[in-house]
């Protein structure tokens, strides 16, 4: 009897509890009217439909090259007297690196310039009395003849001593030196090298299927391990004429602006290039749900003052920077919820609590901290 009567004083507890609930809830209806409707609709932020650009992404690895470069090297043997640059200057054209020593040359020059100066004389003073008649023709073809062989000798000498004088054969920046100052070097020896890097050839290799897509001035986006937050843009400019056998791979050039010499040849670059580029509706993927094979997404729905949802099923292709192309089941410009679809269903009436754009990351974020 006991137990009884405690579990009917405890069912009139419960009783009384459910009674003040109601209560209560009938008593806010009447004060807030429709307002309590509202009050219950999910809050959520929505987008609006637009287009974003797609493309296919093929990845390759390359090695980037100098615009131009040659080792530098002697072409004679002999002494090193003057070394004019240090490594990593940067030199331009015809700017001297080396000078070898040239006291024999130089003083055989000097020799055959002072025996031409004296031929041209003696050419002259010919010249001078065949036109008074007194000289003879045949002496003044003698003298013109010798002048002409002193002339040659004198350039024979300049090529010898322009020879000792190793000058940049194009603008650019002078590797590790390797010679030093009374230095005997023979013709091969390298003495540095030089490189044009203001521009950067890029050489990367792709299957042989990605023929039918490469083109010259297509654009590229390179990375290099040494700046992982830099992407270096380029444009193919030649693909080569023949496919590895071994490998079956073709091999393409991009050039890279350098401006800031910031890489170096012999670096190892990812290289991204894009195909099949498209303009498609996007939708973000915080706005997609999937159940098995359905995609849906919650398309916002407004009659008069009441503001619904429509769960509609899509078909997404691909998935690129945090959006879904949408092949199928959106219209331009219609309104789709992006953050909060996890607590949505099927004519749910929802409050918009914020819109966004996604292309804005900014305002995304404010929308996802609304919606939550």
């Amino acid at each position: 009897m006991k137990r009884i009567a405690f579990l009917i004083v405890v069912a009139a507890v419960f009783a009384l509890m459910a009674g003040a609930v109601g209560l209560r809830a009938l008593l806010s209806a009447d004060a807030g009217g429709g307002d309590w409707g509202a009050a219950r609709a999910m809050p959520v932020a929505v987008m609006e439909v637009g287009s974003r650009e797609f493309s296919e992404l093929v990845e390759a690895l390359g090695t980037a090259n100098a615009n131009e470069s040659v080792v530098i090297t002697a072409t004679v043997a002999d002494r090193i007297s003057r070394v004019a640059f240090e490594s990593g200057d940067r030199v331009s054209a015809g700017d001297i690196l080396v000078e070898l020593t040239d006291t024999e040359a130089a003083a055989g020059l000097a020799e055959a310039r002072a025996e031409l100066r004296e031929a041209q004389r003696e050419l002259d003073r010919t010249r001078e009395l065949a036109e008074r008649g007194i000289a003879s023709r045949a002496r003044l073809d003698e003298l013109t003849s010798g002048m002409e062989r002193a002339r040659a000798r004198v350039a024979g000498l300049e090529a010898r001593v322009a020879e000792r004088i190793i000058r940049a054969p194009f603008d650019g920046v002078v590797g590790l030196r390797n010679v030093s100052l009374g230095e005997l070097v023979r013709p091969g020896d390298v003495v540095a090298q030089l490189d044009d890097v203001s521009v950067i050839k890029l050489d990367f290799t792709l299957p042989e299927r990605f023929l039918s897509v490469l083109a010259a001035g297509m654009a590229i986006e390179a990375r290099a391990a040494a700046f992982p937050e830099t992407v270096f843009a380029g444009e193919i400019v030649n693909i080569s004429s023949r496919v590895d056998p071994v490998t079956r791979t073709v091999t393409a050039r991009a050039l890279i602006g350098n401006e800031d010499r910031r890489l170096l040849p012999g670096m190892l670059m990812t290289v991204q290039l894009r195909r099949d580029v498209r303009e498609r509706l996007a939708a973000p993927e915080t706005a997609i749900t999937r159940s098995g094979d359905q995609v849906t997404v919650f398309v916002v729905r407004e009659a008069g003052e009441t503001v619904s949802v429509e769960q509609r099923q899509v078909r997404v292709g691909q998935r690129q920077a945090g959006h879904f192309e949408v092949i199928e089941g959106l219209e331009p410009g219609e309104r789709i919820v992006m953050h909060g679809v996890h607590r949505l269903r099927d004519g749910m009436a929802v409050r918009i609590q914020a819109r966004a754009e996604t292309s804005e990351p900014r305002i995304a974020a404010a929308a996802r901290s609304a919606a939550s």
